[in-house]
């Protein structure tokens, strides 16, 4: 049976735009990753065999000529030495550590960081996709997928606002996917910008998008600690992209923490911030604040909406935020797993770095929802402390 996952490049395209910035700039740094159930899903008797042989599968994924190619010329940012770095990888199922107790599933990732980076986006679509087939979940049909894709894009177009599809992570299949990313390039233009699947991206001649994410703003604390965590990881950003991939990752350690730091010259250099966690409209008037009071045009940047949106979501964001400030959206579950089934609610986070030679670290998040915090509470109270927030 061939691998669930069908390319190396099935993943977010943030993962490779970090990852090339970790062999740069972090080359010994290890990590360990942990799966979440946040939605207190039940797995079925055998998930945990089913999974590992689904992992052992992805060793045999390697970088296509043709994908090198795409890569290099779509993404000039990403240097000649990476990408034959990312032909020679190979993905080390040991690293992966899977077992099941009763219904309840385990997983946690180990190595070093610049290996196991890519496994977060395909292990979670990996377990969405083995949860429907092992449960005999019956989802509507391939037409009906895209017909409702449809109707979302062509209403994404009438609002004027330009989207993204952001989900693979918590897709119901590969085979949704590709339906909805081939549905929204027929039907979407005008509105559709592109995927964060790279492969996908290729498939259907779009663009890959996406920047970082929050695990580099969380081993960046690791590394030198939660006061520094965001300047650093904004400078080695810049450092290794030089202008390019500018949109910037706000609520790692909460937005207002962020913008303490975020200051004129970061507010310069970046495109524009990501909102993932907290009222949207809030930050809204947060960052548009934020650019007035460094003397920059707030029409000149753009927040990319990412959190849990859907059409009534975009439309109440967007008539907000028109002419006021640039806006885009990136939208995940809603497009990749609205097939008249539960979608699943789970993450796999980092949960520890060792920076090099270092002593192992827990990492945690602070989203602008408490809800999405993630890490050990202990860790959680302490960088509150030593960052001065309070709720």
């Amino acid at each position: 049976m061939p691998s669930i996952i069908p390319s190396i490049l099935d993943n977010d395209f943030y993962k490779f735009t970090m990852q090339q910035g970790v062999i740069r700039l972090f080359p010994n740094a290890q990590a360990r990753y942990a799966f979440i159930n946040r939605g207190k899903h039940s797995f079925p008797p055998g998930f945990a065999e089913a999974l590992r042989q689904a992992v052992d599968e992805l060793a045999g994924l390697k970088l296509t000529r043709e994908e090198k190619v795409f890569f290099a010329r779509t993404c000039p940012y990403l240097d000649p030495v990476y990408l034959d770095f990312l032909e020679g990888y190979r993905y080390q199922p040991q690293e992966v550590h899977i077992e099941q107790n009763g219904d309840q599933l385990k997983v946690e990732v180990q190595g070093h960081w610049y290996r196991t980076i890519l496994w977060e986006v395909p292990l979670m679509s990996l377990i969405c996709e083995l949860y429907y087939r092992l449960k005999g979940l019956q989802r509507i049909s391939n037409k009906e997928v895209r017909e409702v894709t449809r109707k979302k894009i062509e209403n994404y177009r009438q609002l004027g606002v330009t989207v993204a599809e952001f989900g693979t992570r918590r897709r119901h299949s590969y085979e949704v996917q590709n339906q909805v990313v081939d549905a929204l390039k027929t039907y979407g233009d005008g509105s559709f910008v592109g995927t964060s699947n790279v492969h996908l991206a290729m498939l259907k001649q779009t663009r890959p998008i996406g920047t970082h994410a929050h695990e580099w703003f969380m081993f960046h604390a690791a590394r030198y600690g939660f006061k520094m965590a965001n300047a650093m990881a904004l400078q080695h950003w810049v450092e290794v992209y030089r202008g390019d991939l500018g949109i910037a990752l706000s609520d790692t350690y909460t937005t207002n923490v962020f913008f303490q730091q975020f200051d004129k010259m970061f507010s310069k250099l970046f495109d524009g911030v990501r909102h993932d966690s907290g009222d949207p409209l809030h930050f809204a008037d947060q960052v548009i604040a934020h650019y007035q009071q460094m003397g920059i045009d707030p029409l000149s940047k753009t927040i990319t909406f990412s959190d849990g949106l859907n059409y009534e979501k975009v439309a109440k964001i967007a008539d907000y935020c028109r002419g006021r400030i640039g806006m885009s959206f990136g939208i995940g579950t809603s497009l990749t797993n609205d097939v008249g089934l539960p979608a699943m609610n789970i993450v796999l986070k980092m949960t520890e770095a060792n920076p090099g030679n270092e002593e192992w670290t827990e990492v945690v998040k602070l989203s602008d929802e408490h809800g999405k915090y993630t890490g050990n509470p202990e860790m959680i109270q302490l960088a509150k402390t030593i960052l001065n927030i309070h709720e």
